[in-house]
């Protein structure tokens, strides 16, 4: 356990500088303050509508030993290069307990004119369904560009952004899926996430 834990940590560090690099998160004007997860936090419940028609909740994943919540968006460069990475992710892990829902904090309103010039669909809820449907999504895609609730709460700072909670639902890891802000498969030096993942599936309870 001590080794998976140090492993954990080193990865929390590298992302964290990573993360930087990424898109930042455009606030609401009314925002409220960020609150930013500690390792061992619990994970905060959330209530967002999904594209699939149904409201999505943190209790509807409970039988999964891990969780990630990834925060991507329709229009952002750096997601379009994580998404491929994540379906893979997801197809990888089928049947081992994992589940993974991503969310879209965006809000249409927030992008400048010069941001919109990445991609066809703007963040709205009606192009998340758009956009998802082109690329093949094999997750649940959730939208939290109205109130950025689950963003705030959560600690979302850029897309991608990524969180994973163990069976209890405690932060294991956050930061960055991978080191590479580009869709090619060989840009990629370290798999940050799937690492964690890793480590925490083959760890053994105290």
């Amino acid at each position: 356990m001590k080794n998976t834990l140090s492993i954990l940590t080193a990865l929390l560090l590298t992302s964290r500088l990573a993360l930087t690099a990424a898109e930042v998160v455009p606030p609401l004007p009314d925002k409220s303050a960020l609150h930013t997860l500690a390792i061992g936090d619990p994970a905060p419940d959330f209530t967002l509508p999904g594209i699939d028609g149904r409201t999505h909740r943190l209790a509807d994943y409970q039988e999964a030993k891990l969780l990630m919540i990834a925060f991507i968006s329709n229009h952002c460069p750096d997601s379009h290069a994580a998404e491929g990475r994540i379906m893979q992710l997801v197809a990888d892990l089928k049947g081992k307990s994992f589940a993974l829902v991503a969310v879209n904090p965006n809000n249409p309103d927030g992008l400048s004119i010069t941001e919109l010039g990445y991609s066809k669909y703007n963040d709205g809820f009606d192009d998340m369904k758009k956009y998802a449907a082109e690329q093949g999504f094999t997750f649940p895609y959730l939208y939290d560009g109205e109130t950025q609730a689950a963003a705030r709460a959560l600690g979302c700072i850029a897309t991608p952004h990524v969180f994973i909670f163990d069976a209890q639902r405690k932060l294991r890891y956050q930061g960055q899926l991978a080191d590479s802000r580009f869709a090619d498969p060989a840009t990629v030096k370290s798999k940050d996430a799937r690492n964690a993942i890793e480590a925490l599936l083959a760890s053994r309870p105290n």
